[in-house]
């Protein structure tokens, strides 16, 4: 069954994507979990690579502990079909994304060891299209 990430209801069918910024104050921060995996660059990620990273985090911890995910896609993006000419309007919806800045908490983890949670969060990275790092909680 697949599930993706996609939000029930929209004010507009079709948006712009915008500028991406640089960094990110406020979801920079770890808020639920003990350990995360942050963002060192911005960029767009697609729905189906937060779901694949997810399942693989996932898999790898034997769906123990908890797990959060602190994005969600809601920017629709669009595109025309291959050899469509130019111009009559803008595309059809392809897929859900979600723009995330610099140093934006994608995941957290808690409930498990510090060593399972890096192995599940560097399967997890491989299937994201940024470069991200791995954080944890200081007291």
């Amino acid at each position: 069954m697949n599930l993706l990430l996609q939000p029930k209801k929209t004010k507009y069918k079709k948006l712009r994507k915008g500028r991406l910024k640089k960094f990110d104050f406020k979801s920079n921060t770890l808020k639920f979990g003990t350990i995360g995996l942050k963002t060192t660059e911005s960029g767009i990620i697609s729905a189906r690579q937060l779901e694949a990273a997810r399942q693989a985090i996932n898999r790898k911890t034997k769906k123990k502990g908890k797990i959060w995910i602190r994005v969600f896609p809601q920017l629709p993006i669009t595109a025309k079909p291959t050899e469509v000419r130019m111009g009559k309007g803008k595309g059809n919806l392809k897929y859900w994304a979600v723009k995330v800045k610099t140093g934006t908490i994608i995941f957290e983890l808690c409930g498990i060891s510090n060593n399972l949670a890096r192995v599940a969060f560097k399967t997890g990275r491989a299937k994201l299209s940024v470069k991200t790092k791995i954080t944890r909680f200081y007291l």
